[in-house]
């Protein structure tokens, strides 16, 4: 009874102390802030991370959420996740464009001005938010004008939450213009300019932001200690495979690779490494916004180079696979472009490789055949064995049977003109 008693007693001081250290735990979380950087392209794959760190900061009940922002924009899809994070966080989110030389264009001027407080360094620049696809070319006018319409609204509806410049966010958008640091500071885009990390902390404390639900909350920043929140290997890979340049060299190595595996099977490396490309490639389109038609005639281009192999078309399937390939290509991507100067070498280099491989098939089926009945016929010989017209030859590394209408002898050359079961047909002399 008494170990019992000692055992549950033990089993109460421990749990006591576990709930201490998570007390504790808390307690030491909530005087930290939480610093994610978004840095590069804004896609699936940073878009992820954004969210992910915030999510945990409201999670451990950090004090303070900063986003440093570096960015030429990205997918709008992307950008809308990390916005409808921002905005339904219940830790305050600072974003801060920096260091200096950094600028927060397109995309990443929406984020800035999303958070509780938006902040610049000296020598940094935001606007551009004109939509455009990653390769850099315009959306057709039409569709153009609604993404327009769309990207404003948006961006104006964030700019009256936060209190913000709604009027200049709209021509950013529509006249793709970009200001300073100072301008937005005096347009009133942003709420302060800060000098580095510890100058952004320092002027923002003291400070009341608005949380969800119009619950106020005053900073206080005083001996606050920042964690950076890294990217782990899935975002690192995320973010790279969610390039629409990468995807596109992925499908295509993937589509090279099976077709590889298909005509020559057995080789076994070329279809696994085309089936964990296609796998990766296919990942990609589901975070991209892919036109299927592009990709249809992309296959469509692999299939017709396979058919030449088959059918003599005289060069006919190889053009139409060669420009079904082209404009697969360009029209795969509908929000964002793969660049053309990618498009055309990876398009050549798979055309010369294809037709070197319909080429070699080719010269494959009239090449003569070098076993079986077919491969024996033309050969020349040598006469071992010989009598009343029958006798043993010595043909291509083999004895075989042979007989012939013509008179041989032992040490006769001779050549190979039939086969009848295992019984060659010959006749004296050379090959002519």
């Amino acid at each position: 009874m008494r170990k019992i008693r000692r055992l549950i007693s033990s089993s109460l001081i421990i749990l006591i102390i576990f709930a201490f250290l998570s007390i504790s735990k808390g307690a030491t979380f909530e005087k930290k802030a939480i610093l994610l950087k978004l840095e590069g392209p804004i896609n699936p794959g940073s878009s992820g991370y954004i969210v992910r760190g915030i999510r945990y900061a409201n999670r451990i009940h950090a004090k303070l959420i900063i986003i440093q922002i570096d960015t030429p924009g990205g997918l709008a899809s992307s950008m809308r996740q990390i916005i409808k994070a921002i905005l339904n966080s219940y830790v305050p989110v600072i974003t801060y464009v920096a260091p200096s030389g950094a600028g927060a264009a397109s995309a990443g001027a929406i984020v800035t001005i999303s958070a509780h407080i938006a902040a610049m360094a000296p020598g940094t620049n935001i606007g551009a938010a004109h939509p455009v696809g990653l390769g850099g070319k315009r959306i057709n006018k039409v569709m153009e004008e609604k993404i327009v319409n769309d990207m404003a609204s948006y961006a104006r509806a964030i700019a009256k939450q936060r209190n913000r410049n709604a009027k200049w966010i709209e021509m950013a958008i529509r006249e793709s213009v970009s200001i300073t640091a100072e301008e937005a500071l005096k347009r009133h885009v942003i709420d302060l300019i800060a000098e580095d990390m510890d100058d952004l902390l320092k002027k923002i404390d003291g400070k009341t932001v608005e949380l969800i639900g119009e619950r106020k909350v005053r900073l206080k920043t005083k001996g606050i200690q920042i964690v950076y929140f890294k990217p782990n290997l899935r975002d690192r890979i995320l973010e790279t495979i969610s390039d629409p340049n990468i995807a596109y060299i992925l499908m295509m190595i993937g589509l090279t690779g099976l077709y590889f595996e298909l005509a020559h099977p057995g080789a076994i490396l070329p279809g696994v490494l085309g089936t964990i490309s296609l796998i990766l490639a296919f990942y990609s389109f589901h975070t991209l916004p892919v036109n299927y038609a592009g990709l249809l005639l992309i296959v469509l281009g692999i299939i017709l180079f396979i058919l030449e192999i088959k059918i003599t078309s005289y060069g006919m399937l190889t053009i139409g696979g060669i420009i079904s390939l082209l404009l697969g290509s360009i029209m795969m991507f509908q929000e964002v472009n793969v660049s053309l100067n990618l498009v055309v070498p990876t398009v050549i280099m798979f055309s010369i490789f294809f037709l070197g491989i319909t080429f070699l098939a080719i010269k494959a089926h009239r090449r003569k055949p070098i076993s079986g009945a077919e491969g024996l016929i033309g050969e020349e010989g040598i006469v071992e064995r010989w009598e009343n017209g029958k006798g043993l030859v010595f043909v291509h590394g083999e004895y075989w049977n042979a007989e012939s209408d013509e008179k041989l002898n032992p040490g006769d050359k001779i050549v190979v003109i039939d086969m009848k079961g295992l019984t060659l047909k010959v006749k004296k002399g050379n090959k002519a």
